[in-house]
């Protein structure tokens, strides 16, 4: 048997009963709650947070400032909107399939069993990538920031010592259960919250005239140009450019639905958890990041000469930092306050690389349970962490140290430039596969309104997002051309060059075929996950019971409400048998 194992071996693994945890099906020696090793515990109110705020940090508060120098403060309102609205319709498609088959490695595998096999292998790889890369990123933007305190920070010792220290941080986070990976990100992500209320308040009060100036601004940073800026050429022409250098800071920032997508198989009632997360993405993209952008519009000026130095420089040390939000807050004399936003976008930008190292890590591990990454990456600690796929992730965050040469915002740069592709390629495949499934249930005659959640306008909405990310696909690096540069090409189109070969080296590696409607398989692990939802003897707790119970003003359910039936258990075990029996 090779490295990579066939297809009729993919889903049944290879492990002993006392490598996974939890309730064991001894006959099979894996997980009662899933097809493979990983287990359900992350509760309610951790996956609504993480839908919440799992991967926010430092494209909105930091990185967003590249967008407002480069367009404007309409222009950037207007990208953030636009690129919102469309991720909202793939979070629309994404949110039917994963909530109908919350399976490990979400819309990856979904790619796989009803599109081909060779396209789950290529957004599979692209997706780790496009994780694994993200974790260094934010690791230089945490040592770029941290230069709010003292330039001394950005010289190489202090930086090595913060990227040592913040790799033992997610390493130790996530070595441990999915269920301290949900707390930390519960907590962190609730920071984040709080962070962004607490800059909407700040940008209305401040506007209104409630600054040490006294100077009541209101929209001043809309006139005089400062709303349509020019961008590389003058006019009209510069003006568009200026959106479209807005627009690939949002196409940056604004993400959401592929993280649901992840933690689906890992979720303790997933029709129920993941449907509530996926409508709560809707909320995230209307006043995180469209509240976000109007937000650094008005407090910023595109035309700051500090916000200019950390753009075009990679100024970022000093008493001026690099948020927008803190220049703004320099620029108005105000003190205290800076320091302590400051501290909350560092945990921010530390939540989010951690969020992409659990992603990461579950995203490999799905490769391997479909064989398209060694068979050995299958093995998980008795907790359920795929242990081997744990310590291979852990060797991107070293890229970090390219900080320590190159300094903190040249690797920002590079690194946010490199994944946009990817990101992108995400969005087209799960627009591709959505109407492949779509499709798939009309010709089999499913009923599409019975699924736990049923998107809306459909197929009109994938149809409109799968056009709009591949023509954003295609332009968004087009500075590259003007003039030409042969660095600043493969930064920005390195993904969608590397990525589309590896569908073509797998469509004849494995000689792969174009699934047809008709045949794309609707049951799969359906069984299991319906059989596994049975075993629950009561309702589940909301959102807020849970809140409650945390603080201590409501009596706790949580417990009782997650207790299982024994009886059904064992048809949790039989569901799996028989879908493993297909692969025999």
């Amino acid at each position: 048997m090779g490295m990579f194992s066939s297809d009729k071996e993919k889903t049944a693994g290879d492990v002993s009963p006392s490598q996974s945890g939890g309730p064991t099906d001894f006959a099979e020696g894996l997980s009662a709650d899933n097809a493979d090793q990983l287990q359900r515990h992350l509760r309610n109110r951790q996956i609504q947070l993480i839908a919440i705020g799992g991967s926010i940090g430092t494209a909105l508060f930091v990185s967003i400032g590249t967008g407002l120098y480069h367009g404007g403060a309409a222009n950037l309102l207007l990208a953030f909107t636009i690129q919102s609205c469309v991720l909202a319709m793939v979070n629309n498609s994404v949110a039917e399939m994963t909530t109908a088959y919350p399976v490990s490695g979400g819309f990856i595998r979904h790619a796989g069993e009803w599109v081909d096999d060779a396209l789950g292998f290529m957004v599979g790889w692209n997706f780790f990538f496009y994780e694994a890369l993200l974790i260094p990123f934010e690791i230089s933007a945490f040592c770029l920031v941290a230069t709010f305190w003292s330039p001394t920070v950005a010289e190489s010792g202090p930086i090595a010592g913060m990227i040592i220290g913040i790799i033992i941080c997610y390493a130790a986070i996530n070595i441990l259960a999915v269920g301290a990976f949900g707390e930390a990100e519960f907590w962190l992500s609730g920071g984040k919250v709080i962070l962004i209320f607490s800059l909407f308040f700040f940008t209305f009060v401040t506007m209104v005239g409630g600054n040490p100036q006294g100077d009541a601004y209101g929209f001043r940073n809309w006139t005089n140009g400062g709303a349509f800026r020019e961008y590389i050429t003058t006019g009209d022409l510069g003006r568009f450019e200026g959106f479209l250098g807005a627009l690939t800071s949002a196409v940056f920032t604004v993400v959401g639905p592929e993280y649901i997508s992840i933690v689906a198989a890992e979720a303790m009632r997933p029709r129920i958890y993941i449907k509530a997360a996926f409508k709560m993405v809707y909320l995230r993209f209307g006043i995180f990041f469209i509240g976000g952008a109007l937000a650094v519009g008005i407090v910023a000026s595109s035309r700051d000469p500090i916000l200019q130095g950390v753009v075009e420089n990679g100024d970022g040390s000093g008493s001026a930092a690099s948020s927008p939000y803190v220049i703004a807050m320099v620029n108005l004399g105000i003190s205290v306050f800076p320091d302590i936003v400051n501290a909350l976008i560092l945990t921010s930008i530390f939540s989010a690389g951690n969020t992409y190292t659990y992603c990461a890590v579950r995203n490999l591990y799905s490769l391997s349970l479909e064989g398209r990454a060694p068979k050995f990456l299958r093995h998980c600690t008795r907790k359920g962490v795929p242990i081997y796929c744990f310590c291979v992730v852990m060797i991107f965050p070293m890229l970090a140290f390219t900080a320590v040469s190159s300094g903190s915002s040249v690797a920002i740069t590079w690194f946010a430039s490199l994944v946009t592709g990817g990101g992108l390629i995400n969005y087209i495949v799960m627009s591709i596969t959505y109407l492949k499934f779509y499709y798939a249930a009309k010709a089999q005659g499913l009923d599409r309104s019975k699924l736990p959640y049923t998107g809306w306008f459909q197929p009109y909405c994938a149809w409109f997002a799968l056009v709009w990310m591949s023509i954003v696909t295609c332009i968004y690096g087009y500075t590259c051309y003007l003039p030409w540069d042969v660095s600043s090409f493969f930064s920005n189109y390195t993904m969608q060059l590397f990525i589309p070969p590896l569908f073509i080296f797998w469509k004849f590696f494995k000689k792969t075929k174009w699934v047809s409607s008709a045949e794309a398989d609707l049951v799969w692990e359906k069984p299991i996950i319906d059989a596994y939802e049975e075993t629950f003897l009561d309702p589940p707790v909301g959102f807020w019971t849970e809140m409650g119970e945390l603080v201590g003003i409501k009596k706790k359910h949580a417990t009782e409400a997650n207790r299982r039936s024994s009886v059904h258990a064992s048809d949790v075990a039989q569901a799996r048998r028989n879908v493993h029996e297909q692969f025999k």
